[in-house]
């Protein structure tokens, strides 16, 4: 695990929990916010490759990878406080202008989230099978989704048998066979019961209609999101996620015709897991070729 995750650990009190971040390098900050069920190991490669140059932040959601993982009673986990966590961590760090966020998952909710709040903080972007928007009224909600969000087998299904985690790292890379390290890693966190509230808390947070609890935020995210239409945007898609599949990436495309665009047909959902050696010297170029005004 130390050689494939090789990074300090940090933690931020957040509210007498732990917020667990990696913060490597120096330079213009990079911010790097990872979905569920993954953690901050998603990004280890490209933390490696931009921190000879730049300030790279990972933060781990509460209840994810290695920061503290509280019952409901003591955590909202909605999307209106993964946003305050990420506005608490980077005002800690005193980060408050020149960002560059590279998302994926939920993290490109929460992170678009933030951006949108902080619109002269972030100044360049790196989406990667998310969404930051409703979800396509013509683009059915995945059943396996529906009967872990909907269902009473829910919680049994997440938390009891582990069905999400096992199944992600099972079926989310599509080009490339994980190796028994890297699933090991992803599903270390995520190792009882317990430590599995996040997981069902992310699934059950996805608004899909009026009066959810997320749904009023992803809205007002939505309607705001033309203040990325001057500012550099690369979208990378795996072109075989059965979540964010195809058509959210054409509504990416249509809302921001001017971004750069990288599609990989046989890659999936873990696209850095999938085609990383081709991901992440597309990402380093990009920041290259849009350097930061001074």
């Amino acid at each position: 695990m130390s050689e494939l995750y090789p990074f300090k650990s940090n933690f931020l009190d957040m509210d007498g929990l732990k917020y667990h971040y990696v913060d490597e390098g120096s330079g213009d900050p990079v911010v790097m916010l990872h979905g569920n069920p993954t953690w901050s190991f998603f990004y280890r490669d490209v933390i490696k490759s931009l921190r000879d140059r730049f300030r790279v932040i990972v933060p781990d959601h509460i209840g994810c990878g290695l920061s503290d993982k509280p019952d409901e009673s003591s955590y909202p986990y909605t999307l209106k406080r993964r946003v305050e966590d990420v506005e608490r961590l980077l005002e800690h760090l005193s980060l408050k202008r020149d960002i560059t966020l590279i998302v994926h998952d939920w993290g490109g909710m929460i992170g678009m989230t933030y951006a949108s709040r902080n619109r002269d903080a972030v100044q360049r972007f790196v989406v990667m099978n998310t969404a930051a928007f409703h979800l396509p009224g013509h683009i059915p909600f995945p059943l396996p989704l529906w009967l872990c969000r909907n269902t009473p087998v829910g919680p049994l299904l997440v938390r009891g048998l582990n069905a999400f985690c096992i199944g992600a790292v099972m079926f989310c890379c599509t080009k490339k066979k994980m190796s028994s390290e890297v699933k090991k890693a992803y599903l270390s966190p995520y190792d009882s019961w317990k430590n599995r509230v996040a997981v069902l808390r992310f699934v059950q947070d996805i608004p899909l209609r009026k009066g959810d609890e997320s749904y009023e935020v992803v809205s007002e995210v939505e309607k705001s999101l033309s203040f990325l239409e001057k500012k550099p945007l690369l979208i990378i898609w795996g072109e075989k996620d059965f979540v964010f599949d195809r058509q959210f990436e054409k509504e990416w495309i249509r809302r921001f015709p001017d971004a750069e665009v990288h599609s990989f047909a046989d890659a999936g959902h873990y696209i850095l897991e999938d085609a990383g050696d081709e991901v992440i010297p597309i990402i380093g170029k990009f920041l290259d070729s849009h350097p930061l005004p001074r």
